[in-house]
């Protein structure tokens, strides 16, 4: 299967440790000497609808990469401690825990 990178900036990224969804490819990183797609860009999801910003984007090195489907990209991904689930805004007021 060939791929333009506009193709790829419209898949889907899940990962298969966990089978949460990552987000969109939104951007690629390209060695201009090797011409080689080093890792995948996806832009961090938006805080209060922007207002205040984004949260820092994930970087999936190209090496992370298990299938590239039609549709979707299964990657396994190691997230950072940092990148894990954090408490929403409601949470936080009514100190709620999440499971």
């Amino acid at each position: 299967m060939r791929c333009t990178i506009t193709d790829l900036c419209n898949k889907e990224v899940i990962n298969v440790k966990d089978g949460c969804r990552v987000g969109m490819v939104c951007d690629v990183t390209v060695d201009t000497c090797t011409a080689q797609i080093i890792s995948l860009i996806v832009y961090g999801k938006l805080k209060c609808f922007g207002l205040f910003g984004r949260e820092d984007d994930i970087i999936i090195p190209w090496c992370d990469i298990e299938v590239i489907g039609e549709d979707t990209i299964l990657v396994r991904w190691h997230a950072p401690e940092c990148c894990g689930k954090r408490p929403g805004f409601w949470d936080g007021i009514f100190g709620r825990k999440r499971r």
